[in-house]
C-alpha cells in the first residue's frame, strides 16, 4: 500500500483520504480516522500487543507517530480509567487494519471517538510490516500525517513539512509536557485499597504516568508532584524519604541542562535516595558523570528482556524510549546493573557514592509485563536503611 513520491498523484492515491509521507518521500496511503488536519513528528513503531490507550497518552511518547505493529488496534473501545495523562501527547497513530465496533465491558465509546477527543489523527489501512521494515532502516525518520475529508491531499507540502521538522534531538519536551504546579497523589492500583503511607516521596515530572504514582502509593508511599523545573530548595523543603524521576520525552542533554541536573546534583549530595526510571534513568546517569546519546531505532513495546547482571536473571520489561546512556563514559562511582539482551545498551545503574539507582524500563509496566515491580519495593527498602 505505499508509493514513491513520484506516484503520490495516481489514480489509485485518489482512492485513500489520509497519508503518511516521510522525509525520504516515501508515502504510505490509507483510511483516515479521528481527527482532521496535518500532524508532524518522528515516526516510531510500537509492539505491543494491547494498551494502545495508554501508549497514545504516555507523556514520553510526546512528539512521535506511533506505528502499531499489532494489526488490531481499536477492538475494545475505550474508556477514561485507561489514560495515563489527562491528555494525549502523542501526535498520531497508524494502524494496519480498520477499526472495528468495540468488544469489552468495560467500553465507553469507540476508539475512533475517543482519538477525535484527544484531537488525534489515524492512519488505518496501512502495511505496517513494511513501515516498520522502513523505520528500521531509515533511523526514526520524520514525517507527516495528513487527513482530510473533501479534497486531494498535498502531498508536496506534508513533504516539505516533514523535511523542515528539526527532530527530537535537542529538544527539552519535559518543560511541555510536565506538570505546571504541584499536587498530592494518594491513589492506589486499580481495585485496590493502598497501604498507610510510610514514606513521603518527592516525585519530578518529567512527564509521569499515572500508573507509576499508583504504584509508588501501593509501595506505601505519600506523594508530592512537582514541575521538572523544581529547584533543589523547592524538592528539599517537602522533607522527602526519597525523590522518584519519572519518565518522559525529548533529549535528556536538554533537559538536564536546563536545571534538572543542578537540582538532582543538590538532592544527592543531601543525602536523599532517589529512584528514576525511563528519562529519570538518564537524567540521573547524567548527573553522575555520563553521557546520554540518540538511539538508531529506540525502545517501545512489552517484549523487552533485561539482564539484571548480579543474579543473571532476566526479566521482561516494557520500554519507551529513543535516547540511552552511554555505558562507556560511565565513571567508576557507578556500577552497571542492567543491559538489554536485544542490543546491549545499558537499562540500569546504581550510585557507589549516593543512594540512587535507576533503570531505563518501565517497572510499572500498564501495559506490560509485571517481573520488574519489585523494584519499588527495593525503593521503599533503600529509604528505610536511610532513616535508621
Amino acid at each position: 500500500m505505499s508509493n514513491s513520491l513520484s506516484n503520490s498523484t495516481s489514480s489509485s492515491a485518489a482512492a485513500f483520504n489520509a497519508a503518511l509521507v516521510l522525509e525520504s518521500g516515501k508515502v504510505f496511503y490509507g483510511q483516515g480516522i479521528g481527527t482532521t488536519g496535518q500532524a508532524v513528528g518522528e515516526v516510531c513503531f510500537n509492539t505491543g500487543l494491547s494498551g494502545y490507550q495508554e501508549t497514545l497518552t504516555d507523556p514520553s511518547y510526546a512528539g512521535q507517530l506511533v506505528t502499531f505493529t499489532f494489526p488490531h488496534i481499536g477492538n475494545v473501545g475505550a474508556n477514561t480509567e485507561d489514560e495515563e495523562a489527562a491528555q494525549s501527547f502523542a501526535r498520531g497513530c497508524i494502524l494496519r487494519e480498520p477499526v472495528t465496533a468495540p468488544s469489552n465491558w468495560r467500553s465507553d465509546y469507540p476508539f475512533t471517538d475517543w482519538l477525535k477527543r484527544q484531537g488525534l489523527i489515524g492512519l488505518a489501512g496501512v502495511d505496517t510490516r513494511a513501515l516498520t521494515h522502513h523505520i528500521r532502516e531509515a533511523e526514526a525518520p520524520t514525517a507527516t500525517l495528513v487527513h482530510r475529508t473533501a479534497g486531494p491531499l498535498d502531498i508536496e507540502a506534508a513533504l516539505a513539512a516533514a523535511r523542515a521538522w528539526p527532530g527530537l534531538a535537542g529538544m527539552d519536551l519535559a518543560a511541555e509536557v510536565t506538570t505546571p504546579q504541584r499536587y498530592d497523589w494518594r491513589e492506589g492500583l486499580w481495585m485496590r485499597d493502598p497501604p498507610p503511607p510510610r514514606f513521603s516521596v518527592v516525585a519530578l515530572d518529567y512527564g509521569a504516568k499515572r500508573n507509576i504514582l499508583r504504584c509508588l502509593v501501593d509501595a506505601g508511599c505519600a506523594v508530592t508532584v512537582l514541575p521538572a523545573s523544581a529547584s533543589a530548595a523547592n524538592i528539599l523543603s517537602h522533607a522527602p524519604d526519597g525523590v522518584f524521576l519519572s519518565n518522559g520525552p525529548g533529549d535528556p542533554q536538554a533537559t538536564g541542562e536546563n536545571g534538572a541536573e543542578a537540582s538532582l546534583r543538590a538532592v544527592l549530595e543531601a543525602g536523599v535516595p532517589v529512584f528514576g526510571i525511563c528519562l529519570g534513568h538518564q537524567i540521573l546517569a547524567r548527573t553522575l558523570g555520563a553521557k546520554t546519546k540518540k538511539m538508531r531505532q529506540g525502545h517501545r513495546g512489552a517484549n523487552h528482556p533485561v539482564q539484571v547482571l548480579a543474579s543473571g536473571r532476566v526479566e521482561i520489561t516494557s520500554q519507551n524510549h529513543g535516547f540511552a546512556v552511554d555505558e562507556a563514559s560511565l565513571p567508576d562511582t557507578v556500577e552497571v546493573t542492567h543491559r538489554s539482551l536485544f542490543d546491549g545498551s545499558n537499562e540500569g545503574i546504581r550510585s557507589r557514592l549516593y543512594p540512587a539507582f535507576s533503570v531505563q524500563y518501565h517497572p510499572e509496566a500498564s501495559p506490560g509485563p509485571q517481573d520488574s515491580q519489585h523494584l519499588f519495593k527495593q525503593f521503599t527498602d533503600l529509604m528505610e536503611a536511610v532513616k535508621r
